[in-house]
């Protein structure tokens, strides 16, 4: 996609040269790229590193759910069972 993207720009800035509207369509085309490239607004040339900030909090947030749901699980799975077998006894 990206490879198309630049490839775009250039067949755009040469096109430039017969009428200049062209660069102006390739001056958009790179400013869109850049500012709404992918979702929430991250482009590919952006160096903040927000993009990536976002995935460390939800795979921080994913790994903290996962240690969680394996230690709740860990320390009730024999509670469980007990109960499991109540139930599929019935009243008798």
């Amino acid at each position: 996609m990206f490879v198309l993207l630049i490839a775009l720009v250039l067949v755009l800035f040469g096109l430039g040269f017969l009428n200049p509207l062209w660069w102006v369509a390739a001056a958009v085309l790179l400013f869109g790229a850049t500012r709404f490239g992918r979702d929430r607004g991250g482009g590919w040339i952006r160096g903040d590193g927000s993009d990536l900030e976002g995935y460390r909090d939800y795979e921080q947030r994913r790994d903290r759910q996962d240690r969680w749901d394996r230690r709740y699980s860990r320390q009730n799975r024999a509670r469980w069972r007990r109960e499991d077998r109540r139930d599929h006894e019935g009243p008798g």
